[in-house]
């Protein structure tokens, strides 16, 4: 019998849905909490409570905790030091590291060439004011988040300036984004180890400026033509990651990405495509480890 843990948050419904699906396949159910672990460096062990990480056959990086951060970068360092004593884990601690910042996350895509939107990073408040005259609506996005936390829009005003002032004095680095028209829809793309699995699509229901489920968004099927499917292929090729969804959407001027997910969300494939990810993602581990 193989030992395969998976990483995530106890309680939470895809990091459950998983543990239990790798748990049919194996006889073996450990839910590991990132924030519980003990890394003993003289040992090189890492302990779960009783369960000494190093002896498991391979781990599964579902969540590494509820909210996007920058201590989520020192989470990920605990499993890359068990990656490189040999355990398999997916997807590799070093990818996720290299895609959980946003700004990192598109320095990739751009050397890689993927169309996105507009785009200034600054630190300086009159660069930043500048952006927003230039882009007429501008989306400030902090480095770490997900469902649209943290974001603000602005357009030139007279308050503008005070405002980015105090969005400043929490984000020293400003990522501001051209606000661009989603035609109320964007699309997830998703991939298991490199290959294409499903498209779905979130849509608003409201005046909101974002189509996230937070602020009203719904799942809905979607069948993407190759171009595509072809375009977020590219897009999640330079990250390596073992499952992943490609945030894309289809603009007046053709297709832009916004980014590329650290971990992929299982419950949109679920609602729009009735597809179960957790079994295929399970299916996929067990394949890999010999299970």
């Amino acid at each position: 019998m193989k030992k395969i843990g998976v990483v995530g948050i106890p309680g939470g419904w895809s990091s459950e849905k998983l543990a239990d699906a790798v748990a049919e396949r194996t006889g073996f159910r450990l839910l590991v909490d990132p924030g519980a672990l003990r890394l003993d460096l003289p040992s090189g062990r890492i302990l779960f409570g009783e369960v000494e990480l190093n002896s498991l056959d391979g781990l599964i990086i579902k969540k590494i905790g509820k909210y996007y951060s920058p201590d989520l970068l020192d989470r990920l360092e605990v499993f890359r030091f068990l990656s490189g004593q040999g355990l398999p884990i997916f997807s590799n601690p070093l990818n996720i590291i290299r895609v959980l910042d946003r700004l990192t996350c598109t320095i990739t895509l751009q050397l890689a060439n993927i169309p996105m939107p507009p785009l200034t990073i600054t630190e300086d408040v009159d660069v930043a004011l500048d952006a927003v005259a230039l882009y007429g609506e501008a989306v400030f996005k902090p480095l770490y988040s997900t469902k649209a936390r943290g974001m603000i829009v602005l357009r030139p005003d007279e308050d503008t300036r005070a405002i980015i002032e105090d969005y400043k004095a929490e984000h020293r680095i400003m990522y501001i984004q051209k606000k661009i028209d989603l035609n109320g829809r964007d699309l997830g793309v998703v991939f298991l180890g490199g290959q294409y699995l499903t498209t779905y699509a979130r849509t608003t229901r409201n005046d909101s400026w974002n189509t996230t489920t937070a602020s009203g968004g719904k799942y809905q099927p979607y069948d993407p033509p190759e171009e595509i499917i072809a375009l977020a292929r590219k897009a999640q090729a330079p990250f390596g990651l073992d499952f992943t969804c490609v945030d894309v959407v289809e603009t007046v001027d053709g297709l832009r990405v916004f980014e590329v997910s650290a971990f992929g969300g299982f419950r949109g494939i679920q609602e729009a495509s009735g597809i179960d990810a957790a079994q295929h993602y399970a299916d996929y581990v067990c394949g890999k480890v010999g299970a």
